[in-house]
């Protein structure tokens, strides 16, 4: 199977026209160790685009081996020990909620109730973090966040490369902040209360709340 046939037929339509570059791409990282599995590239566009609610934007898959699950933030079940953005979310989810229902750093849940979790950037070289951001990602992300304003998705930029993200919405409302990562989540990303922002936008719009 392609890498563009193991996107959700939805996605197909509205990203038909970049076909030939996601192909692309999947050439050029064939020769090469990547992460997360060809498999999982396109997970976070595994659900048809009306069952998206929220989009959450990450920069690029986790360089660890053992984290890249093909959902921006999240990590494989079986892995124990969580990384320190991903900690400080389910944190600020803790205290701006009061709990989450998240078990170790497994965000699917999330992904399952219409939380779209895209990275700017699909792929990455193990333990080189930002090394495919030359391959054309972006403009599949682009795309992306286009399709989904024109849903009145609510998107949550975190940082300065999602927040890049932020001319493309124009309908709807935005949760933007700081990165929750440990180098700038005491800047303003705790208390920031974007999980319940979401959810009174959800709310005022009519469609049910997350269950973070």
């Amino acid at each position: 199977m392609s890498l563009f046939d193991s996107l959700h037929p939805d996605w197909q339509i509205q990203l038909a026209d970049m076909e030939d570059r996601i192909c692309s791409i999947a050439e050029q990282i064939s020769s090469e160790k990547y992460l997360p599995a060809k498999h999982q590239i396109f997970r976070a566009l595994s659900q048809p685009i009306a069952h998206t609610k929220v989009l959450i934007v990450g920069q690029d898959p986790y360089p660890n081996p053992d984290y890249p699950c093909g959902l921006a933030f999240s990590i494989n079940p079986e892995v124990t020990k969580i990384p320190g953005s991903l900690n400080n979310i389910l944190k600020e989810v803790g205290n701006d909620i009061g709990s989450t229902q998240i078990v170790g750093g497994d965000l699917t849940p999330w992904h399952e109730q219409g939380v779209m979790l895209l990275n700017r950037i699909l792929t990455v070289r193990p333990g080189e973090s930002g090394s495919h951001s030359s391959l054309g990602w972006q403009a599949i992300s682009e795309r992306v966040a286009e399709v989904l304003n024109e849903r009145s998705v609510i998107p949550i930029l975190w940082g300065k490369f999602a927040q890049e993200l932020t001319p493309k919405f124009t309908h709807g409302s935005i949760i933007s902040g700081v990165h929750p990562s440990p180098l700038s989540a005491h800047r303003g990303f705790f208390g920031s209360k974007p999980f319940s922002s979401a959810n009174r936008a959800l709310r005022e719009m009519g469609l049910p709340e997350i269950n973070w």
